[in-house]
């Protein structure tokens, strides 16, 4: 007689699971602001709170592995991690003539961290698709709902604090979201990343009054933030997902949607902008062209191949160009690697890139596709004026990181003897296909 083979219930269990999923990703996220004006307590803070959630994913993923999973995988579209290794590898060895070793090294750990942090995290989700296909938690809810839950404080801030959430800009004339805790730019990416996360969720039936609801809450939140780059990837986003949409109901929402939203977006964010700063301020995205054309005629000559180091775009902590304002970063992260890198660094980014989006074109799988391209626009955008995806630490670099294992990342169906065993006792009703 064969042995009847009890099948477990997973409900309760995958239900938590997705709960501190979403926690550990708003508080990874959260780790990136600042959330006091003591520089010491965001520093504390910030290094804290970001290793705390790097264990805890850890923890995540042990959970998993406990309940019954295999965490063994694969790999597909693997020039995008190994390039993105190679470009760590350079930054690693870039210590050797960085101008300012220790904030090299500082940086460098940082995107190890977040890298670290990025494969477990994706880890869970494949694991739980596979091994537990029953189960609703969907990686594209979880960083919304996360992301929501951000935007959600500033907006309410905007109302009961704007002296703390709204920032001054344009000596006075303007005021943008954010305020000391977050650049008005960085939050305005963060916001759409959001929207692009909760178009997914349009796709599916049900709440969907809720999430559009949702979702014009953050358009209102990157409106406030003033960032014309946001709008425009807002705008991508949004009429990307109306060209794969085959409902046409919901093409029709998204249509009038987009068509409410482009006259404020162009008022607010073009016109007023020109008015106060003047056009030749918004032709040269506010100062930037002017900084770049230094940095790449005055600074990159003194070291073109291999850079200034990890991070470092001079010799000093500022670069200063002759016509130009004075930084220490270059507000676009391509130019950024540019000058920290050299021309080495900057060709091992680009095929980086380039191999790192043709494995979103080329995914098989649609959901992986839509998504990945959905999360990307905005990033990369945002990427042409601020810290970017391989800029200076902040949650641009995560996102990024997050979509290379999402990508290339997958689970191994040739298991060991022992992991064959492990399954049979944790798992007996688990058969592999």
């Amino acid at each position: 007689m064969s042995k009847e083979i009890k099948i477990r219930d997973h409900t309760r269990f995958l239900k938590k699971v997705d709960l501190l999923l979403l926690v550990i990703f708003y508080g990874m996220v959260a780790g990136y602001f600042a959330w006091s004006d003591g520089e010491t307590f965001n520093k504390i803070f910030k290094l804290c709170s970001r290793l705390l959630m790097t264990l805890a994913i850890y923890f995540v993923y042990k959970m998993i592995v406990n309940r019954g999973a295999i965490g063994s995988f694969g790999w597909q579209h693997s020039m995008s991690p190994v390039l993105y290794g190679v470009y760590l590898g350079l930054g690693l060895i870039s210590f050797l003539w960085s101008t300012d070793p220790g904030y090299s090294a500082l940086q460098w750990f940082m995107d190890i961290e977040s890298l670290v942090f990025s494969y477990y995290f994706i880890g869970c989700f494949l694991m739980l698709n596979y091994f537990f296909p029953e189960n609703k938690i969907k990686l594209f809810k979880v960083m919304g709902h996360a992301i929501f839950g951000l935007i959600i404080i500033f907006v309410i801030g905007y109302f009961v604090n704007p002296g703390v959430f709204m920032r001054m800009s344009h000596e006075g004339e303007e005021y943008r979201l954010g305020g000391f805790i977050m650049n008005p730019n960085e939050l305005g990416m963060l916001a759409a990343v959001g929207i692009s996360c909760y178009m997914f969720c349009l796709y599916e039936k049900g709440q969907r009054v809720f999430i559009l609801i949702k979702i014009f809450i953050m358009l209102y939140a990157v409106i406030l933030t003033g960032s014309r780059s946001t709008t425009i990837g807002c705008l991508i986003i949004a009429f990307f997902h109306i060209n794969q949409s085959s409902n046409k109901r919901l093409k029709t929402l998204m249509y009038a949607g987009g068509a409410m939203v482009i006259p404020i977006a162009v008022n607010t964010l073009i016109v007023k902008s020109a008015g106060n700063g003047g056009v030749d301020e918004v032709m040269s995205m506010t100062g930037r062209l002017p900084f770049w054309t230094a940095l790449i005629t005055e600074g990159l000559p003194r070291e073109p191949l291999l850079g200034f180091g990890f991070q470092r775009i001079n010799y000093t902590l500022y670069f200063s160009g002759v016509h130009t304002y004075t930084a220490s970063m270059a507000h676009n992260t391509f130019i950024q690697v540019l000058m920290n890198l050299g021309f080495i660094g900057f060709t091992i980014m680009l095929f980086q890139m380039f191999f790192t989006v043709r494995g979103f074109v080329q995914s098989s799988i649609k959901e992986t596709k839509l998504m990945s391209i959905g999360i990307i626009i905005p990033v990369v955008i945002n990427s042409f004026t601020e810290f970017g995806i391989f800029g200076e630490t902040n949650y641009g670099i995560i996102f990024y990181q997050i979509l290379i294992f999402y990508v290339s990342m997958k689970i191994n169906p040739r298991l060991t003897p022992s992991e064959k065993k492990f399954l049979m006792k944790r798992r007996p009703e688990f058969s592999l296909a």
